[in-house]
Parts: structure tokens; sequence; C-alpha cells
């Protein structure tokens, strides 16, 4: 890997990562674009340059956190089922799902099409909750266990958690912002955990990569969440999943 496919797979992290399209089946696909082989740095950069989507989210959201501890508790509450699935099954995704193409191309292509058929099928009632202090204890836990299935790659991490909050009756807006401060404990979490699990140690060089990766990500992602926002006033997710299956048979037609 070189500076400019870091900053390629930046780019790739910071528009994907808030979208319902997967950051780490598009940061895979990406590699694979790139010939960059699936080693043990490639796919620790991939997990570690979501910390500047993190960043991103601290940077707008941070006041939020330290004024309402209540939604700091629902955060944390929706992280717990994600956390315990996740560092179960950490060993068994990383060895044999991560670089896997069949899995992300599957994931992208399926979770298009849910994403079609829910929107086809929802329908806001007027008691969803309009606000994230309106979320429930029992909501927010229900939403992490949503958010556990993105452990596959391709699945989406911020699909999950939408699906899941707008089944549970919450409001577009506040379910996506809810899925942004989520992502806060969920990205630390697995970036952290990966740096503790994986054996090798990194040079100056490939140091130097993941903090261009970084900058790269966190601005692009600041720019990402505030389309994000404006797009889900007067939108619906259907556009995002025609994308998702475009993306998945294109790629095995014609890369693969």
């Amino acid at each position: 890997m070189n500076f400019i496919d870091a900053i390629i797979l930046g780019l790739v992290e910071g528009i994907t990562e808030f979208l319902p399209v997967s950051s780490t089946g598009h940061l895979i696909l990406a590699s694979r674009l790139l010939s960059l082989p699936q080693s043990e740095f490639v796919k620790s950069f991939e997990i570690a340059i979501q910390v500047g989507g993190i960043m991103a989210v601290v940077v707008l959201y941070g006041r939020t956190l330290l004024i309402k501890k209540e939604v700091i508790k629902k955060v944390l509450t929706a992280f717990l089922p994600t956390a315990v699935i996740g560092l179960v099954f950490y060993k068994l995704v990383k060895t044999y799902f991560l670089g896997n193409d069949s899995v992300v191309l599957l994931s992208l292509f399926f979770g298009g099409i849910c994403l079609i058929l829910f929107e086809w099928w929802y329908k806001e009632k007027d008691s969803a909750a309009k606000s994230i202090s309106e979320i429930s204890y029992k909501q927010a836990f229900f939403i992490g266990l949503f958010q556990a299935i993105a452990i596959i790659p391709g699945v989406s991490r911020s699909a999950a958690t939408i699906i899941g909050g707008l089944f549970l009756n919450l409001k577009r807006q506040t379910v996506v912002e809810f899925s942004f401060l989520l992502a806060i404990p969920t990205l630390a979490a697995a970036a952290g955990l990966d740096l503790i699990k994986t054996p090798a140690s990194f040079s100056a060089t490939e140091v130097s990569l993941f903090l261009v990766g970084f900058f790269v990500s966190f601005a692009v992602a600041l720019a990402a969440i505030s389309f994000l926002l404006q797009f889900v006033k007067n939108n619906s997710f259907v556009s995002f999943g025609i994308y998702r299956i475009f993306a998945a048979i294109i790629f095995w037609l014609f890369i693969l």
C-alpha cells in the first residue's frame, strides 16, 4: 500500500461509513480494485481508519453527549449487545469474512433488496420517537441487536441500525442521529480490539499510512453526515438499496 491507496481508502471510508451502503464492504472491494492483498496490515488499516469517522461524530455531537448524560446511557445500552456478539465472533469474522468478496457482494445485494422491501412496507406512525431523549432503553438495546448483524462485511452498520430503529418506531432523523452516536463506541471498540488482537507491529511508514487514511476519512465523513441529515428529511432509502444491488451486480460481472 502507498499513500495514494491510503487517500483513496480514506475517501471511501469517509463517504460510506454513515450511509446505508456498508463502508467495510466498500473498503474490501476498493482494496480489490487497487490490487491490495488482504494482509493483516490492510485488514487492520480498513478497521482503524474508521476512527476518522468517529472523530467526525465527536466534533458534531460532542456537546450533546457532554450535556445529556441520559443519551450516553442509551448509546451504551445499544452498544452492549454489539460488543458481546462482536467479541465472541471476532476471530471468525476476521479470518473468514473480511476479504471474502462473495460474502461482501451477497450482503450488498440482499441488503439492497431488504432496504427496498422495508421502505415499501414501512409507514411512519404519529407516535414515532421524535428525539433521542424519547428512545426507551428497550428500544436502544434492540437497535444494538440489529447493529450486531453488521459484523458480516457488506451488511452495513448504518443500514442495520436505521432499519432497526424505524422498525422500533423512531422517526428517520432520530434513528439516523442515534446511529451516528452509536458509531462512537462501536467503531472505537472494533479498532481497539483489532489493535490488541493483531500480533504484528507496524513500521513508521505503516503508521503514516494510518494517519493519512484517518485525516482523509475524518474530513469526508463530516460532509457525509451533513448530507445524510438533509437527505432523510425528504427522501427514503430506496435509492441506496438500488445502488447496493447494481454495485454488487456490476462488480460481480465485470471485476470478479
